[in-house]
């Protein structure tokens, strides 16, 4: 497999492990040590460190299943042992028996260890509604 095939596994590793609430296969994508980080969409989901960024998905958890990752625009950019990933994505979800769907934005920074591609840090981020195409800012 080479390395960007690799990177894209980590991704639906992520996805599997997600949908499936398994905390500690979802932790197992990210470094070992404190030194991971995530940015969610919603406003108090800024965090690093294990405990902090584990809590993020256990509150993700309680609060909806999902149920499938349908990705879309992707690219990725890899530079010796660091990677980058950004890519759009549809989270498919059940919310108190409602289904849903998220359309949200990431960036995934990865490293290589130990011949294997691993997370430090997850942005999501939700495309301003209020921003028109072809405008630099939203306008309300």
């Amino acid at each position: 497999m080479d390395d960007r095939d690799a990177v894209l596994a980590t991704l639906e590793e992520y996805a599997a492990a997600y949908c499936t609430k398994d905390l500690k296969r979802l932790m197992a994508i990210f470094v070992d040590g404190e030194d991971i980080s995530l940015i969610g969409t919603g406003a108090d989901e800024l965090c690093s460190g294990r405990e902090a960024v584990a809590s993020v998905f256990e509150c993700n958890f309680r609060d909806a299943t999902a149920t499938q990752f349908e990705w879309q625009w992707k690219d990725i950019a890899i530079h010796g042992e660091t990677a980058i990933v950004a890519i759009t994505l549809n989270i498919h979800l059940i919310i108190e028996g409602e289904s849903l769907v998220v359309p949200v934005r990431w960036t995934v920074s990865l490293v290589k260890s130990d011949a294997r591609w691993k997370w430090v840090h997850r942005h999501a981020s939700a495309a301003a509604g209020s921003q028109e195409e072809g405008s630099a800012y939203p306008t309300e």
